[in-house]
């Protein structure tokens, strides 16, 4: 499975926005700024977040994207599914059904069994994606990065002016 590069983007502008703090909004142009990514693109992959309830988008001179929750809320579940949709990851169409071997329908009343293995499997990855969540990410990194947080906080607010 592969995700589009709009979930990398979407994590990491959710992690900035958590450092950043719910009193300042940051606009799409700033966010992208900051891991030099096309703007007009990185916005595209915003807006899902913001229909998910993820973000809040203020418009004008002083708008931009807060996070809608606190980080302890936001599973990194909620953002995967915001960018990439809900569907099933592997999708089953019964191709035991054909070819030479192929019998009567009566055989294949047992659900297959490949299917039943990529659904345990993508339920242990939606459950441990919901298992995590922006929080979670923020204490992780800052451990791995110690003063981190500071520099982006920094870096988003000397901007803002």
């Amino acid at each position: 499975m592969r995700m589009t590069e709009g979930v990398e983007w979407a994590l990491h502008c959710c992690l900035n926005l958590a450092w950043v703090g719910p009193d300042r909004a940051v606009t799409a142009t700033r966010l992208a700024a900051f891991h030099e990514l096309p703007p007009a693109y990185l916005n595209k992959q915003l807006q899902p977040l913001a229909r998910a309830e993820i973000l809040t988008s203020t418009p004008g001179p002083r708008g931009g994207f807060r996070l809608a929750q606190a980080p302890e809320r936001i599973t990194l579940l909620d953002v995967v599914t915001a960018i990439e949709g809900s569907t099933e990851v592997f999708r089953c169409t019964e191709i035991r059904q054909q070819g030479p071997l192929a019998g009567s329908p009566e055989l294949y009343r047992d659900p297959c069994l490949i299917h039943a293995a990529m659904q345990r499997a993508e339920l242990a990855w939606r459950r441990e994606l919901a298992g995590q969540n922006l929080d979670d990410l923020t204490v992780a990194v800052s451990r791995a990065r110690p003063g981190l947080p500071d520099r982006v906080r920094r870096w988003f607010h000397e901007a803002a002016g």
